[in-house]
């Protein structure tokens, strides 16, 4: 009775954005979205529409279209890219999604990166190959061709430092859409940077304009293999014109044409020889991704940094790409990996992903080789919903108010262009010494396990306003850096210099002149004091030394809530309050009080799994607590806001049980390639176990049922192990789909006598891919790298062990009585 009174309290409240019990409207950005595949493009309207309409019942937000190489045996169905026909398809397809409430973004091309038959040799990458240490004279041989390319979009990939090479691809679209009728996508799209490239024809002219001296005069320096300062200086320099060519001749073309085409942008700079968070804003959303085992927080932290400076609503990621090997990856890694993103600022998921598959092609379908199989043919697209509607509402919050970090990070980028090896760098989320191996690496990490809670800014960046920023440890940095940064110091903030204040200039342009500059500029500060050292400027000051006493002394609390372990949060801001996004991504559960740094009274919990959502229990001493109860992988938002309303409902579990036990009737519901026989079973085990062959290649779901008696009173539901994601019914009433731990549900509605339990578990499709293998059915079918496993060698999935399925348990119910913490 008292649930169905808070559930009636609850609905009366509004909806409205200011409701703090209430959560966000889902949108399409709120929703996940995925990357759409369309192989050698060979789709039709009815499948378009078939495919879109099972997207959209699931949860999605928006499809990424992607063409790329061919099925074979289709090839009577491909269409060339950009053709009257291709434009065809894709009025179709966004109108679709505009009856559908699906987004429609595109690649600016086919597979990657930016290239195809109008890019000529001298438009394409280029690699230069010096004559001689002691003239003019470089020859170029050009670079890669398009990776994974459809019908239609195969040739050279263009030149990203030549702005020729941008002008002239984009006509091609120009051409286009010039007659396109029909509703345009979203987004035009630009995936990570693997052009092979470090010169472009008029490199050294634009190294002349931007530098001040002729390029040529330093080859030996440039080309010559030295390991001396002089090299060092003119490799910075460089690389700093191939920076501002990325840049300028690439990023800043593509987006203009892209807005005055009515498209948004979307940019992943990764990989690039550029500075990263100038390419990231200069993008409408900026685009980030893990990589299988390359998953960095702080290197996803360098999109969500740029959105945020830039004033960027959407942050993105390429979400799951090669999560785990073909078919084995749970609705739970999903989620584990969701979680590490939201907490690096991401906040617009799209899944890495699926293929567009006619219902005609035969099971699996038509596959990409580098993703997560997120479609409709595999097993656990049944509970899919779950997850997205998971991802739906935590996205919901981190989309709302704005960023809410306290420290401006500075990228002293000069220090790593000032090296003599090598001459581009690129900068990849698969090797990150760029980052972890230069002090601003070692002093992010530090930050982060401390609590502060930061944005990286870059020079150019500093043109904005910021309250705190911090230099790392830094040795070379422009004049006119170090002058915005004194400048804003006087405008009253606050300026901190690890260890020390930066030593000298980088470059070799007019190096004395600019020396001159910058011993001047460090002159005008005269520190004092113990470490932080101190120097007043105008109504700021520039502190010096360690690095947590001087945010101390400028106001910045940290959030000691990641002192208890395993507790990782991020932040943002409202007019009516804070919102926190918390995770326990440790081992232990966390049941207790937990700080927070702000001064409100109250806050309210909001569970992104179950929407469940209460007034918490709070205390007040030099900052909030408030009592969290959570499990290792579980997450929770908590809104500091003043507000009444329905308690957050705490339970104790206590180590009272009752085994649920009898005899189970297990019978198959939907899947393939056959439904296995029903059985009945005392003992949970695998259905693998079973012995006979339908069970053991059997992807999809089964039913398990059982009636059992049991004491009535609180208790939760305990289903052990199951393998891998399950719909949970007690006496007819759905209890929850769970598809990560903790494997727990309450048992609401439990009865003395005679109670109906209903499990719906499904597996993953790893058996079923096995089996297929092992019978040499010939499914993978596809044009190009056809399909690999992670080790990049064609996959053959005949010698995998069989995956456990089904409900294994122990099930039973645990005691637990309300909770109601103490202050």
């Amino acid at each position: 009775m008292r649930l169905a009174a808070a559930i009636l309290m609850l609905s009366a409240l509004t909806t409205a954005a200011d409701n703090p019990f209430a959560w966000p409207a889902a949108t399409r950005e709120t929703r996940p979205w995925s990357y759409w595949w369309w192989m050698a493009s060979a789709v039709d309207p009815a499948n378009l529409t078939r495919e879109m309409e099972r997207y959209r019942a699931a949860g999605w937000g928006g499809v990424h279209i992607i063409p790329i190489y061919g099925a074979r045996g289709s090839e009577a169905r491909y269409i060339d890219y950009l053709s009257p026909r291709w434009m065809e398809m894709l009025r179709h397809t966004v109108t679709e999604g505009q009856r559908l409430d699906l987004g429609v973004d595109m690649t600016t091309g086919t597979g990657w990166c930016f290239g195809g038959p109008n890019i000529t040799a001298e438009l394409a990458t280029a690699l230069v190959v010096p004559k001689s240490l002691n003239g003019d004279a470089v020859s170029l041989r050009p670079g890669n061709r398009v990776k994974r390319a459809a019908p239609g979009g195969e040739g050279y990939m263009l030149n990203p430092f030549y702005r020729p090479a941008i002008e002239t691809y984009l006509k091609r679209f120009d051409a286009a859409f010039a007659s396109y009728t029909g509703p345009k996508p979203r987004s035009m799209y630009h995936d990570s940077f693997e052009y092979q490239v470090n010169w472009s024809p008029d490199l050294p002219a634009e190294f002349e304009r931007r530098r001040g001296y002729r390029l040529q005069t330093e080859f030996p320096a440039l080309f010559g293999g030295r390991a001396d300062e002089r090299a060092a200086r003119v490799k910075s320099d460089y690389r700093e014109t191939v920076a501002e060519l990325m840049l300028d001749n690439f990023t800043r073309p593509w987006v203009d044409w892209s807005h005055k085409q009515g498209f948004l942008t979307r940019n992943q700079a990764h990989g690039s020889p550029g500075n990263l968070l100038d390419l990231y804003a200069a993008a409408d959303i900026p685009e980030t991704e893990m990589f299988n085992r390359d998953r960095s927080t702080l290197v996803s932290k360098f999109a969500s940094s740029a959105a945020h400076t830039a004033g960027r609503k959407l942050v993105a990621c390429e979400t799951g790409t090669w999560l785990k090997e073909h078919f084995n990856e749970t609705l739970g890694d999903m989620k584990e990996l969701a979680d590490q993103l939201f907490l690096a600022g991401v906040n617009h998921v799209l899944y890495h992903g699926t293929c567009y598959s006619p219902d005609d092609a035969a099971w699996p379908g038509w596959l990409f080789y580098a993703s997560t199989e997120m479609n409709p043919r595999n097993a656990f697209w049944r509970d899919v919903p779950a997850l997205n509607a998971y991802i739906t509402r935590a996205q919901s919050l981190l989309q709302a108010g704005r960023s809410d970090n306290d420290v401006a990070l500075y990228w002293p980028v000069y220090d790593l262009w000032h090296n003599p090896q090598g001459m581009t760098l690129n900068l990849t989320v698969h090797t990150r010494s760029w980052l972890e191996e230069q002090p601003i690496g070692a002093l992010a990490h530090k930050l982060w396990e401390r609590g502060f809670a930061f944005d990286f800014v870059s020079d150019r960046q500093l043109s904005g306003n910021f309250q705190t920023v911090l230099s790392p440890e830094c040795k070379h940095m422009p004049p006119a850096t170090l002058a915005r940064l004194l400048e804003l110091a006087r405008s009253g903030s606050t300026i901190v210099f690890e260890k020390s204040l930066p030593a000298d200039v980088p470059g070799l342009a007019n190096l004395e002149a600019r020396r001159d500059e910058f011993k001047k500029l460090l002159a005008s500060i005269n520190l004092s004091g113990t470490s932080p050292k101190e120097a007043r400027l105008g109504r700021g000051r520039v502190l010096v030394g360690d690095v947590e006493a001087a945010l101390a002394r400028a106001g910045v609390r940290r959030e000691s809530l990641v002192d208890q372990e395993g507790l990782q949060y991020i932040r943002r801001a409202s007019p009516s309050g804070r919102h926190y996004f918390i995770a326990n991504r440790g081992t232990r559960p966390v049941d207790g009080w937990v700080p927070l740094a702000t001064q409100t009274s109250a806050a309210v919990l909001l569970d992104p799994m179950t929407g469940r959502t209460g007034l918490a229990r709070t205390r007040k001493g030099i900052a909030l607590e408030v009592y969290l109860q959570l499990d290792p992988g579980q997450s929770v938002f908590v809104r500091t806001v003043s507000a009444r309303g329905p308690a957050w409902t705490y339970w104790k579990v206590n180590s009272a049980t009752q085994p649920v036990s009898g005899t189970w009737q297990v019978r198959f519901l939907q899947g393939g390639p056959e439904l296995p026989p029903p059985y009945q079973t005392a003992r949970l085990a695998s259905w693998t176990e079973q012995g006979a062959e339908p069970a053991q290649r059997f992807a999809g779901t089964a039913l398990y049922s059982l009636r059992f008696d049991a004491q009535p009173g609180d208790w939760f539901l305990e289903l052990g192990r199951v393998c891998e994601s399950a719909r949970v019914r007690l006496n007819g009433k759905a209890l929850g789909t769970l598809f990560a731990a903790p494997w727990r549900v309450y048992a609401e509605g439990l009865k003395a006598k005679d109670n109906l339990l209903e499990i719906e578990v499904t597996n993953l499709s790893a058996n079923r891919v096995r089996d297929l293998d092992r019978r040499k059915v010939p499914w993978k079918i596809f044009h190009d790298i056809n399909i690999v496993g992670q080790d990049y060698k064609p996959l053959d999935a005949s010698n995998w062990p069989l995956r456990d399925s089904g409900l294994l348990g122990p099930v039973v119910l645990r005691g637990a009585v309300k909770l109601n913490p103490a202050e």
